[in-house]
């Protein structure tokens, strides 16, 4: 076998895992969907003619969103191996000049390859100079980032709260005794266990699980053959589109309203593209295509088939099909498949929280790495216990009833049709895709998208609610800290120190030059915080050596030991700068950091400057060290705007909560130094 072959052939091994694997994290929700489609549709008398219509619906949803939209263009969307709304959001910011906001540079290996494409190639495109000129178009799309991510969220506490309570409900089956109560306590916690486990990293989790929803997948599908030949051979007519029609000429309103309950039959899948971080997109292709697209079309005509001879056990349409015999064994895979099944959106919840972390968009919370190869496997201990409260919440506040399923349904659409506007943008601004493809790609879906919101906006008070109520408060804290940020980096750029003015201030006879080593922290990438003149103005002094350290974030797993610390001279006399490149699999915590700093600088100052100046920055050294980080404060005056005391107030007060922008570096406590400053509004 030629080096080629083998090498092709160990990369369609690696894939063939890594689709084995999506089946317990990524594919969770949707293949579990049968549970609880049914159930949430509130039929009222129905017919054969209704259910071959509703099979329909169904398999065609699955086909057009789930093959053709999520697996054929989607997933091709991504930013550095990132999916979901907030990753196109960036992709579009990067490629266009579309942000409202400066965010947080994030560097790459591939940058510079932007720079080698033509002119023409980077020339915005019509629809990206509009955006570029008009502040509202900018602040409509990052709206949209902002809403999808949050309705995201709403998804990951949603997802399990449905999936296990539908599964437990299997118990009452055979135990008609068993109470609403209790089923509800026992879904509880069996949530609370599997919040437990995502510190462990999804890995671990999807190497537990795959075998479980393995085993879901391939014998739900066979239950549905058996369902169908036993019941009604012929489903497979209602592939036919023309059963839709005739199922909305009947039953025209009714039937618009129970697109609510159908849409159901595809959540999960934006877990597809928001979950892509954590896996490959070939393994997420194979995976759906051979196993859990035809897996849910069987599994569904099965369920169907029964239906159409039993047209009034809808209310419990999946343990009802499930033949005696095989029922424990049925309602333990389901169990422990819903189980599975709330993997998928807490994955692709911690995908996305840690997107707007890196883009400053979102209040820093602590974002671990639990794999050393890939990048996408993150864990955030605030947001899974968050979650877990608000998912416990939801189970014991709503119940069995079909309240979860229209606010479910509310999530699921409004996801999608987000992903379909801002997937169109991707082919205009950066594909450049023909005019003609891009039409016939939005019109169909943005029209089908379009029916099934305008069917779940009606269940908004039957308990569609609470999506939007999460959804307006993540919103919340979203923009008002996107709003301090916003001033706060304004204020940074217009005053910041350059190399210049710090010769100026630092030739004043009034200005001491202290002995001992300072390292100054600081963000700004282009010039010096205006902490710093705040500092040497009010103290009149500046230490000897003094390296201004910035942090710098790389978008690989590790940075080569050559190029993890840069050093310059910045001018005046034992002043320096510093830049710590990482990326996210390496530890900034547990080595001397300042001793390796130092000795970069060293190096570099005896073949630029010479000995002389080299033993003045190890006798500052000796003297002393010292870690100094500022930290700038808004002072919100009375006369200010109401709009800015309560917006900068809410900042301050998020600021205050959340961790510190720089990453813990493993400074001893009594070297470190914080100098506040007050920027008055």
């Amino acid at each position: 076998m030629s080096p080629l072959n083998s090498e092709q052939g160990g990369n369609f091994r690696k894939d063939l895992f890594l689709a084995y694997k999506t089946l317990g994290v990524v594919f969770g929700g949707l293949v579990t969907s049968p549970l609880y489609v049914y159930p949430s549709m509130n039929l009222t008398s129905p017919t054969k003619d209704d259910y071959m219509g509703l099979y329909s619906i169904m398999f065609w949803t699955l086909t057009l969103i789930g093959v053709v939209k999520y697996v054929g263009i989607a997933l091709n969307a991504d930013d550095h191996g990132e999916g979901g709304t907030f990753a196109m959001y960036s992709l579009l910011c990067r490629h266009a000049d579309i942000g409202i906001l400066p965010s947080k540079k994030v560097y790459s290996e591939e940058e510079p390859l932007l720079h080698n494409q033509s002119a023409i190639d980077r020339r915005p495109s019509w629809l990206g100079r509009f955006f570029e000129q008009s502040i509202t178009a900018r602040r409509v799309l990052l709206f949209m980032a902002i809403l999808g991510m949050c309705m995201l969220i709403g998804d990951g506490i949603l997802t399990p709260a449905i999936s296990v309570l539908s599964a437990i409900e299997g118990l009452r089956g055979p135990f008609p005794s068993v109470s609403k109560p209790v089923v509800e306590a026992l879904s509880a916690a069996i949530l609370i266990g599997l919040f437990l486990l995502q510190k462990f990293g999804t890995s671990k989790v999807s190497f537990l699980f795959s075998p479980i929803m393995a085993a879901w997948t391939f014998t739900t599908p066979i239950i549905g053959v058996y369902s169908i030949v036993h019941y009604y051979p012929g489903i497979f007519k209602a592939i036919s589109p023309h059963y839709i029609v005739r199922f909305f000429l009947r039953n025209k309103k009714e039937g618009w309203r129970m697109l609510g309950g159908t849409v159901l039959c595809i959540t999960g899948a934006e877990a597809m593209f928001a979950d892509l971080g954590h896996f490959s997109k070939k393994g997420i292709q194979i995976a759906f295509l051979s196993s859990i697209y035809p897996s849910l079309v069987l599994t569904y005509a099965g369920q169907t088939a029964y239906l159409i001879n039993n047209v009034n056990d809808f209310s419990d349409g999946f343990y009802k099909f499930v033949p005696r015999p095989v029922y424990w064994p049925m309602f333990i895979i389901a169990t422990l498949a819903a189980i599975v099944a709330s993997q998928s959106l807490i994955s692709a919840t911690f995908s996305v929280i840690k997107q707007s972390v890196v883009l400053d968009y979102f209040p820093r919370v602590k974002v671990v790495h639990t794999s050393q190869d890939k990048e996408g496997e993150v864990y955030s201990p605030e947001t899974n216990y968050i979650l877990m409260v608000l998912c416990v919440g939801v189970v014991l506040g709503f119940g069995a009833g079909n309240a979860i399923g229209n606010a479910f349904g509310v999530v699921v659409i409004m996801v999608m049709l987000i992903t379909t506007i801002m997937l169109t943008l991707v082919m205009i601004i950066i594909w450049r895709t023909p005019p003609v493809l891009v039409a016939l790609y939005f019109i169909p879906f943005f029209i089908m998208e379009g029916a099934y919101v305008s069917a779940v906006f009606i269940k908004i008070p039957e308990g569609g609610w609470l999506p939007f109520a999460v959804s307006i408060i993540l919103a919340l804290i979203m923009f008002g800290w996107y709003y301090g940020r916003q001033r706060k980096m304004q204020y940074e750029m217009a005053n910041k120190v350059t190399v210049e003015r710090l010769g100026e201030l630092l030739a004043r006879p009034e200005v001491q030059r202290l002995p001992g080593l300072c390292f100054f922290y600081s963000n700004i990438q282009d010039g010096l915080t205006p902490i710093l003149g705040h500092y040497i103005k009010n103290m009149s002094c500046l230490h000897a050596a003094t390296v201004f350290v910035t942090l710098r974030y790389l978008l690989v797993a590790k940075v080569e030991e050559r190029e993890r610390i840069l050093v310059r001279r910045l001018g005046p006399s034992g002043v320096y700068g510093c830049t710590i490149q990482y990326g996210y699999a390496d530890s900034l915590v547990g080595d001397d950091l300042a001793a390796r700093v130092t000795s970069c600088l060293r190096r570099h100052v005896e073949a630029e400057a010479g000995a002389d100046e080299a033993a003045r920055l190890e006798a500052a050294r000796k003297a002393g060290v010292v870690h100094v980080r500022g930290k700038m404060r808004f002072y919100v005056g009375e006369d200010a705007g109401w709009f800015d005391r309560v917006m900068l107030s809410f900042y301050e007060f998020l600021h205050g909560i959340c961790r510190s922008a720089l990453p813990a570096l493993g400074t001893p406590l009594q070297q470190r130094v914080e100098i506040g400053m007050l920027y008055k509004v």
